[in-house]
């Protein structure tokens, strides 16, 4: 074996890593952003989130691709980012912390989970992309898994009003998510994930701030001025490691691996969210919350199998 064939081998496991890592990070972000849902105002803890997590963003974007890198974004394109930032990180953003307000942070990182369910279906209307019947399945599996979890082992109650206000609020950022993931496929293509995701962070934190300022207003000021130290700590947990970091790391394995390889990872990410849940705030496991996970992640294996 030669010296310069040492950094091959050993880089697929270091690409492995970082997707595990980023699986963590993603589901760590549902218990403490539980924390922060309690401690702030919704609005005020995305906006305070994204006015990080923009900072950090713009300065990559301008050390990978200098200061020109908008400037050559046609106008349909600008209008596709300005959709996707209302979506993908204001509609989102409001979504999950008002969702974690009445729901616990395990149970809602399974819920979210099934973001590629309803993607994949409309894809397929859509865009008439592949979809066969071990997909079928596997988006069955996920969406019986997810009514389970909604329900508390109860699924028969989502067609007689026993759904809550939280778990209503967690399918926004189901829609809003897909949305997003659609609008990308149809008005984003030829802009690069990192400018992509930069300029739809600024988008949706100017949204976050009007939306902010005027519905919570003096109130949220006086939360934030009060703020702990924890919070403080998690709101940077949040900006830094659960959306610059895993994000690096996923594009960073999507590119090494391959979009199908990388994502499939995703499927970590409730089991993550619920052991932090569990251990961080003391969260209950109920059987129904064991079930209904179960069959959303085989939902998950199905279909990126299927894909393949």
């Amino acid at each position: 074996m030669t010296t310069s064939s040492l950094p091959t081998r050993r880089a697929p496991w270091g690409v492995h890593l970082k997707l595990l890592g980023m699986a963590v990070l993603w589901g760590a972000s549902w218990p403490t952003g539980k924390v922060v849902a309690q401690a702030l105002p919704a609005f005020t803890a995305s906006s305070l989130r994204f006015a990080l997590a923009f900072g950090l963003l713009l300065g990559w974007l301008w050390a990978v691709h200098g200061r020109s890198t908008c400037r050559a974004l046609s106008s349909r394109q600008w209008a596709g980012l300005a959709l996707g930032g209302a979506l993908g990180v204001f509609g989102y953003a409001a979504f999950f912390l008002l969702g974690l307000q009445h729901v616990p942070a395990g149970r809602a990182a399974l819920v979210v989970t099934t973001n590629p369910v309803l993607t994949t279906l409309l894809a397929a209307w859509w865009f008439g992309e592949r979809f066969n019947r071990r997909i079928g399945l596997g988006m069955a599996l996920a969406v019986l898994g997810a009514s389970v979890v909604l329900t508390h082992g109860a699924p028969w109650t989502l067609v007689t009003g026993g759904v809550g206000v939280g778990e209503c609020l967690l399918l926004g950022c189901v829609l809003c998510w897909s949305g997003y993931t659609l609008v990308g496929k149809r008005l984003l293509g030829g802009i690069d994930a990192l400018t992509t995701t930069t300029v739809t962070a600024g988008v949706g934190l100017l949204l976050l701030l009007l939306v902010a300022l005027a519905v919570e207003g003096g109130t949220a000021f006086a939360a934030v001025r009060d703020a702990s130290l924890g919070v403080w700590l998690a709101l940077v947990f949040l900006a830094a490691g659960a959306t610059v970091l895993a994000y690096a790391w996923y594009f960073e394995g999507v590119k090494a691996l391959g979009a199908g390889a990388a994502a499939a990872y995703i499927s970590l990410v409730p089991v993550f969210g619920v052991l932090f849940a569990t251990w961080g705030l003391g969260e209950a496991v109920d059987a129904s919350l064991v079930l209904g996970g179960g069959l959303v992640l085989t939902g998950m294996v199905v279909m990126n199998r299927a894909r393949r």
